[in-house]
């Protein structure tokens, strides 16, 4: 059995150029199936365990139905903290990032039960206090993820429009958001992912997901990076708020973003 998330993955001149473009890129093969199975089930057991939703579908919002979420995985030590702190994903995006360094914003794992919403259109970023847009999701499905269960999809180029940016996730924003997509012209991306393949997107970039209509669960870790020399700005919001008491503890407006809960998780060797 094959473990490996240190190793380099050499991206091509052409998957950067088109994640400055669109503001996305999907990467077949990142991962190994053995190396999938070993982390996945670790990480979804550790899902499962420490979700404090309750309620059934039907009695959920609109975004309490999209997915069972835990945050920080990573803390707890073991398979988890392997697999976030690994190279592999770290410096795939500092290349993409086109960064000296990156750190560790936050993981988060998602969880889309049989039967489980849609995930409304959104930026990640409305809900970061961050200086700049040098901050990039990783998005590892756990298993293939076929077109029933709800792939993550993004709207190609919108990186760079600003309507829908001050929208938090619910029926709001997926009404607005895709209004404002199809308006622009924008080509939604939603095909299915193979297993090894792993998404990122740049946090002001637009994605949604569809509901889960298979029988099969849909798990996905998630690891959020940032610049190593991001600076905390000044939160517009009071998600952003929260953020920085959850994600930067003891980090001032205008400071680096070096707290506990920020390693560096990939540098570049000095020159």
């Amino acid at each position: 059995m094959t473990i490996e998330i240190d190793r380099p993955y050499s991206l091509t001149g052409a998957q950067i150029e088109a994640f400055r473009r669109d503001g996305f890129v999907r990467l077949k093969n990142v991962f190994d199936e053995a190396t999938l199975d070993h982390f996945g089930s670790e990480i979804t057991r550790l899902t499962i365990q420490r979700s404090t939703e309750t309620k059934p579908l039907e009695e959920r919002t609109t975004y309490e139905k999209a997915f069972l979420q835990v945050m920080n995985l990573w803390e707890k030590g073991g398979r988890a903290r392997e697999f976030v702190f690994g190279k592999r994903l770290a410096a795939l995006a500092a290349d993409l990032l086109e960064v000296e360094g990156v750190r560790l914003y936050h993981d988060q794992s998602l969880y889309k039960e049989p039967g489980g919403g849609i995930t409304p259109a959104h930026a990640d970023q409305f809900y970061w206090p961050l200086s700049s847009d040098r901050a990039i999701t990783a998005w590892v499905p756990l298993q293939p993820v076929s077109a029933a269960m709800g792939p993550l999809a993004f709207y190609a180029g919108s990186q760079r429009i600003p309507p829908g940016r001050g929208l938090a996730i619910s029926d709001d924003s997926e009404r607005e958001i895709t209004e404002a997509m199809e308006r622009q012209g924008l080509m939604i991306c939603d095909a299915p992912f193979d297993k090894g393949e792993v998404s990122f997107h740049l946090g002001w970039t637009f994605h949604r997901a569809g509901a889960n209509r298979s029988a099969m669960p849909r798990s996905v870790m998630t690891v959020i990076f940032i610049d190593r020399d991001m600076r905390l700005a000044e939160p517009g919001n009071d998600f952003q708020r929260l953020d920085r008491t959850q994600w930067c503890p003891g980090v001032a407006v205008g400071d680096i973003i070096d707290s506990v809960k920020n390693p560096v998780l990939f540098e570049r060797p000095a020159r």
